[in-house]
């Protein structure tokens, strides 16, 4: 149609390229096994999983101190990955499958290695010293505030050379960037360019919600409900009142919007947090000059007991409601940075069959997918023997290695032909066994997607959530023109049966978790079953 876009009515994949596949059988993943496997993203056929866009996690040079989100080179790609060169394949290729190419941009912070910080920490004369947060300590030789990293411990640390603390709201090795200081704007916008001018189609940007930060560096006030560290760690013990969300970052989201702008049919996406009011904010307003999508992570918080028909449809109406008018949502359930969706919704058979149902919700709600990689055949998370962990955030608190494991291609694995660099998961469930099950999950993935990129009602129709259904059951319309679908989703453990009212006559049931069979006005759903069925 001639209002699609592709990041808008398509569906994102998430890469985490260290994990996908391994060309050279050195156990990491790389560029060239990401080519190699493209053809199961998308062929063209429903053979393939069908999807419009892959986002990869940092393919940067980087000591990875934080697995390349520490960044010592933008305008290049790790030895581990490849090369440019290879990058310039690798987009080649997807783009010849209708595939665009989606990067992580990390504008907060750099690596401590990058040259820029290394001359920044040269002296308090260097050129680039003003490119980062350098700051003199308090009288009594304490931090400038009392700012808390992301990863615990004070975000300050005291460089003995100059006698100044550098902010790091992440790692010590990641050094906030000075984004009130001009140069660095110019030279974060040149690195937009260079990437769009090798074909990248959008960017996936860190931490957007951080990048400026109060110009006085008060203090944060404390967390009133303390619970949260519980679950987060120290950086929850603060409101994030001075370091997060400062109202100048929308100058700076819609100058990045202005450069992506140079370039047809480019994107962004930012990774911002709190309520769905302050998301939205990045959509830069009624003019929508801001992000084109900020990720809406209500659905990536949902665990065990938060899968309730009534807690996802609170969520899935919150967000719709506080969208300006013409911006569209998102919707994603893991990614690189949280507990596998199957492991979080119980870990095995419940945990598999809930799975099924949020597979049917993802890909048939408004709103852009993301699919984190794995998720489609219902990878879990993987119990780590203590040394084979390699996050370095994990002396931190929680590390991400148990989401982050390769990628099961087959029951021996499939990743590398070495020996991987986490080990793997399960490898019942994989790939090559999936794709020759007709109701394996990722067939129902298969048949899902297609669905979609076949149905004008689930890419461009209306959302409207159906009232009066039981405890249990969520229930919404997708319309666009002629076209009405209804999708009716059991979130409970039990069966249960309800009648629709009039005005949604059921013609027939185009697919589901379970063995689609037609559906009058009568539901009866097994439990943990979702049905799309088309309305007349």
């Amino acid at each position: 149609m001639a209002d699609y876009l592709w990041w808008k009515h398509g569906i994102i994949y998430q890469i985490y390229p260290r994990s996908f596949q391994d060309s050279d059988g050195d156990g990491i993943g790389d560029l060239q096994g990401v080519i190699d496997r493209l053809d199961y993203l998308n062929d063209g056929t429903g053979r393939s999983l069908g999807i419009d866009a892959i986002w990869f996690s940092p393919t940067y040079p980087s000591p990875m101190a934080d697995f390349g989100y520490d960044v010592s080179d933008y305008e290049g790609v790790h030895p581990d990955f490849g090369d440019l060169a290879t990058m310039d394949r690798l987009i080649a290729e997807a783009h010849k499958r209708g595939i665009r190419i989606i990067l992580d941009f990390v504008p907060n912070h750099t690596s401590s290695q990058h040259p820029w910080f290394l001359e920044s920490r040269s002296s308090v004369d260097a050129p680039k010293r003003d490119w980062y947060v350098w700051r003199d300590p308090k009288p009594e030789g304490s931090p400038p505030n009392n700012w808390i990293g992301a990863f615990g411990g004070p975000a300050w640390e005291w460089d003995q050379k100059t006698q100044q603390y550098y902010l790091h709201s992440f790692l010590v090795e990641q050094p906030d960037l000075n984004w009130r200081n001009p140069e660095v704007v110019r030279a974060m916008h040149g690195v937009l360019r260079f990437w769009m001018k090798r074909g990248i189609d959008g960017f996936r940007i860190d931490v957007m919600d951080r990048i400026v930060k109060d110009p006085q560096l008060r203090d944060n006030p404390p967390q009133p409900d303390r619970r949260w560290a519980e679950l987060i760690g120290q950086t929850a013990l603060q409101e994030h009142k001075y370091d997060q969300n400062w109202p100048e970052i929308l100058d700076a989201v819609r100058e990045i919007r202005t450069v992506v702008d140079e370039f047809p049919e480019r994107m962004t996406v930012g990774e911002v947090f709190g309520t769905p009011e302050n998301i939205v904010r990045y959509y830069g307003g009624a003019r929508l000059d801001g992000l084109h999508l900020a990720f809406n992570f209500a659905l990536a918080r949902v665990w065990d007991r938060r899968w309730t028909a009534e807690h996802i449809r609170r969520k899935v109406d919150e967000f719709e409601a506080a969208l300006p008018p013409g911006a569209w949502p998102n919707y994603v359930f893991g990614n690189h940075d949280v507990d596998r969706l199957a492991t979080r919704l119980a870990g095995g058979a419940i945990g598999q069959a809930r799975a099924r149902v949020a597979a049917l919700l993802l890909l048939t709600l408004r709103g852009t997918p993301f699919v984190y990689y794995g998720e489609e055949i219902g990878m879990e998370n993987v119990d780590i023997p203590e040394d084979r962990l390699r996050d370095p955030a994990r002396r931190y608190g929680r590390g991400r290695d148990p989401e982050r494991t390769p990628m099961q291609w087959t029951r021996h694995g499939g990743f590398t032909a070495g020996g991987p660099w986490l080990p793997y998961g399960d490898l019942k469930d994989n790939v090559e066994d999936q794709s020759a099950q007709p109701r394996s999950l990722l067939s129902l993935y298969r048949r899902l997607v297609w669905c979609r990129r076949r149905s004008d009602a689930l890419r461009f129709g209306d959302y409207a959530p159906v009232d009066g259904t039981p405890a249990g059951i969520y229930a919404y319309t997708r319309s666009h023109g002629d076209e009405r679908l209804l999708a009716a989703l059991n979130f409970t453990d039990d069966a249960v049966t309800f009648d629709l009212p009039a005005s949604l006559h059921v013609r027939e049931c185009v697919l589901g978790t379970h063995e689609a069979t037609f559906a009058g006005q009568t539901i009866a759903l097994a439990p943990n079953e979702g049905r799309l069925l088309r309305l007349g």
